[in-house]
């Protein structure tokens, strides 16, 4: 038994070949009983008139034979069934059943039976009406604030109101810009009709003024009903909704207040009195048919949705509370009490299944019995363990475990070309001095058993560009090669933070686990850089030591190698696509190498490719101890600079936002100032509102053009961050030498982020990780460790705290401290260090006071001091 299906109480098929509306459906006492029980009329297009009273069915019976209290053919279709007060002199309920030409209103009264059979009904006719027009549909209600009687007013096909008091038609009226009909309502609070035009906009119509107004196309009708001279027929309120109306209720909120509810195609609306949104819930379903409700919570409304994937949804005002399933579409829907039980919802299918049923489920009166206690078997047992085990063994074996990497199902190669294109795929590139080349990577898939929607997806730094980043393959038989072909290129001007790009493969195994491979490979140097002239004077300078003699720069950067040159076999120039320069030199005598340049971030790209290419070049002499060290200061001054200035932009950005949302707030008001002023009937001066839109219109597009450019800065600035934070931590690894691990741990606190927001940026992420390690592995006392962290992440005030943690982690590994993330980290390490660390106060780490720690790393001025190194020399005057 499911939770979420009806539970069927009552239920029956009408006729044979029916059809139904939603109009067809009513429930009322409408035989005047008095104990408060609701029968249900339907109607149908065959012209069968039938009231039932349903009583609870046993299971495995059906519908009684008593259950039906009333059958009549009455020839026409039926459109319309209406309960109300339609006899004038009574306030006893009537039915009112609306033909397509015809109104008639019966009397529906009951005779004690004296048998088995039990009681019967019969229907009187009271009056009828003649319609000359083709009647849609009909509403009721005490129009003018008649007491004590219901007037009726049907909608005719071709757009006309007609209004009957009762027995005795009163007048009728053609809407304004009639096209088709649609769904009608009465809103007892306000006297007015509401309908949705063909136009698709509600539109709400007073009954005073229908009374009172003219309609100009049919003066002759108007003169037949005598009617005198009126006014011209004007809409109370219209609303936009988009979309056409299945359906409208009016339902009362209190009594100062009600709700006017449209059921569109893909929305449903609660609209106010005035005709305001109250709220809207857009639908991911074709709805059939809705009824709101009263809701148990104060000043919300309940409403049932029923939809054509056999679904009635139950909605507290926009909030889903219950879905359940029903075994027709419903066209109609109510509520109604039976023989005490209250709330059954009555559901009308298009072809007569007519069904009462509730929600939940049925109460179980299973018990479970007692389980006799018997001792346990322990030889069973071990057979049945291993039974199990070699069921186990089995499955692992027929491949539904994850396979090791020698059975990977696929294979994935990367080989980036050795050459540059020879005509370069570079597309809306930033102008710029330099042509931009591209470089073709061919990506290798080859798989080993049947795959499918294999999709491979390619990831590069920005700014670098793929031609294409998405590919999906389908491998039909095993053992397949398939191979794919982009371009790389760079496309902004600025540096990329890394040269390194990430094949991704995602696919299924034929068992249904998802499985991921990677592949990454490395873009050459001279896709983003070209050779250039050496330079002379640098603001930033790094040097990298290592343990053997000095290399030839012309036989480690063959690629960029100046003919002209060649007796500067030592001094190498490269000049980066975003134009800056990068100097390298090579000592002649103390196996040293210097970088430098004008940017501090420009210098990683060319020391990471220097060490790499020495490693290289030494693996292929045979030299296995080959190694780079770091003895100068860590550039902690310039890293900060780049921080701060990162962050600056940040904080920038999140300023503009905040007034652009301001002024966007007074330019939404304006415009309801001036929509005011123009849908007033008397004119008024608009007091230079639109002035005042037209300027704040410019300021919110001068803001938004602001926004775009901080925010490409800001990308630019998070690239430079990047490099640097790279750099950084290359002289960390080679300062303290620190292996692997460690090293991948700094870059995991570091470099914690693809993409840098405002809602989660690079400052507080790497705030959190650097306090975690300070507090875990590197911490130097039990009080440091029992400190909290904070587990939300929040922009920071100013980058201090970062910059003094930052300050702190370079004291703590240069004093002996090693990073780790096993469960000994949080175990206090014990170093022998002359001088100590100071331990980290309670309140917060950033009081402790780093006056000694700063003198330990660079300033700016320190970095320029940098002794020279000796017997480095270029002809013509470039380098001393």
């Amino acid at each position: 038994m499911s939770l979420f299906k009806a539970r069927d109480w009552w239920s029956t098929v009408l006729g044979e070949k029916e059809e139904f509306d939603q109009g067809c459906l009513c429930l009322a006492d409408v035989d005047n009983s008095g104990n408060g029980h609701d029968k249900i009329i339907v109607g149908s297009f065959m012209g069968y008139l039938r009231i039932f009273s349903p009583h609870s069915v046993k299971a495995g019976g059906g519908p009684q034979a008593e259950d039906l209290l009333l059958e009549v053919h009455l020839r026409d279709p039926v459109l319309q069934v209406e309960v109300g007060k339609f006899v004038s002199g009574t306030e006893m309920l009537h039915l009112a059943v609306l033909h397509s030409r015809k109104l008639c209103v019966y009397s529906v009264s009951g005779t004690l039976g004296n048998v088995e059979h039990g009681n019967q009904y019969q229907i009187k006719l009271m009056y009828e009406h003649h319609l000359q027009r083709t009647a849609c549909n009909m509403t009721y209600g005490p129009f003018g604030g008649v007491k004590g009687r219901d007037l009726i007013c049907i909608q005719s096909l071709d757009g006309m109101l007609m209004v009957f008091e009762q027995e005795s038609y009163a007048f009728g009226r053609f809407l304004p810009g009639f096209l088709l009909p649609g769904p009608l309502a009465y809103s007892p609070r306000t006297d007015s009709f509401i309908t949705v035009s063909s136009c698709r906009q509600v539109e709400s119509y007073k009954y005073q003024v229908l009374a009172f107004a003219t309609d100009a196309d049919k003066k002759q009708e108007m003169e037949q009903q005598k009617l005198g001279s009126g006014k011209r027929l004007v809409v109370d309120w219209t609303l936009n909704i988009g979309e056409q109306a299945l359906d409208i209720c009016i339902f009362p909120l209190n009594q100062s207040a009600s709700s006017v509810f449209v059921l569109g195609e893909r929305n449903f609306f609660c609209l106010k009195d005035n005709g305001q949104i109250r709220f809207m819930k857009k639908l991911g379903y074709n709805p059939s048919c809705f009824l709101p409700y009263c809701s148990v919570s104060e000043g919300t409304i309940n409403t049932l949705i029923g939809n054509h994937n056999h679904m009635l949804h139950i909605y507290q005002d926009v909030t889903l509370k219950w879905a359940t399933q029903l075994p027709h579409v419903p066209v109609a829907v109510r509520v109604g009490c039976f023989h005490d039980l209250k709330g059954v919802i009555v559901t009308l299918s298009d072809d007569g299944h007519l069904q009462c049923s509730y929600l939940g489920t049925d109460p179980s009166l299973f018990q479970a019995p007692k389980v006799e206690s018997r001792e346990l078997n322990y030889d069973e047992l071990d057979v049945e363990l291993k039974e199990l085990q070699k069921i186990i063994k089995d499955v692992k074996l027929q491949g539904v475990w994850p396979l090791t990497e020698q059975e990977d199902d696929l294979k994935v190669s990367a080989s980036v070309s050795s050459t540059l294109d020879s005509v370069s795929q570079a597309t809306n590139v930033e102008p710029g001095a330099d042509s931009v080349p591209s470089i073709t990577v061919k990506i290798t898939l080859q798989n080993r058993v049947v795959l499918q929607k294999v999709k491979l997806s390619i990831y590069v730094q920005p700014p670098l560009q793929l031609t294409c980043d998405q590919f999906t393959f389908d491998f039909t038989v095993p053992d397949m090669t398939s191979s794919v072909a982009f371009s790389v290129y760079l496309k902004r001007n600025y540096t990329p933070s890394e040269l390194e790009g990430n094949a991704v493969v995602s696919y299924s195994r034929p068992t249904g686990i998802p499985r991921v491979v990677q592949c990454k490979f490395r873009l050459p140097l001279k896709l983003i850089c070209l050779p250039g002239q050496p330079s002379k004077t640098a603001s930033h300078k790094l040097t990298i030591d290592t343990n053997k003699s000095p290399v030839s720069l012309l036989g480690l950067f063959p690629d960029f190698a100046n003919p002209s040159d060649d007796d500067q076999v030592n001094v190498m120039g490269f000049r980066l696509l975003g134009g800056a320069r990068v100097t390298l030199l090579a000592s002649r005598t103390s196996q040293r190498y210097r970088i430098q340049s004008e940017q501090f971030e420009d210098l990683w790209l060319i020391t990471n490719e220097l060490i790499l290419r020495l490693q290289e070049h030494f693996e292929k002499q045979g030299t296995k101890d080959f190694s780079c060290s770091f003895s100068g200061c860590v550039p902690l001054q310039e890293y900060f600079e780049l921080i701060d200035h990162h962050f600056e932009l940040r904080i920038n950005g999140k300023k503009l936002e905040e007034l652009l949302s301001e002024r966007a707030v007074q330019f939404r008001a304006i415009q309801r100032r001036l929509l005011t002023r123009f849908r007033d009937k008397t004119p008024a001066p608009l007091q230079h509102l639109d002035t005042l839109l037209d300027g704040t219109y410019k300021q919110v597009i001068a803001l938004a053009d602001a926004i775009e450019e901080n925010q490409d800065r800001l990308l630019q600035s998070f690239s430079g961050l990047k490099s640097a934070t790279h750099l950084l931590i290359l002289l960390i690894r080679l300062w303290q030498r620190l292996s692997a691990d460690q090293t991948a741990i700094l870059e995991a606190a570091f470099l914690p982020l693809q993409e840098d927001t405002q809602e989660l940026g690079w400052e507080e992420t790497v705030d959190a990780a650097i306090a975690y390690l300070l507090k875990t592995c590197l911490s130097k006392s039990s009080k440091e460790q029992a400190l909290n962290l904070s587990s939300q992440l929040n922009i920071p005030k100013d980058t201090s705290r970062l910059k003094k943690h930052i300050t702190l982690l370079c004291d703590r590994l240069a004093k002996g401290g090693r990073l780790c993330v096993s469960t000994d980290a949080a175990a206090p390490q014990a170093m022998v260090v002359p001088g100590g660390c100071t331990p980290i106060p309670e309140s917060d780490l950033e009081e402790r006071s780093l006056d000694d720690s700063t003198e330990l790393f660079t300033n700016h001025k320190h970095l320029m001091t940098e002794p020279p190194m000796p017997e480095v020399s270029a002809r013509q005057g470039v380098l001393e």
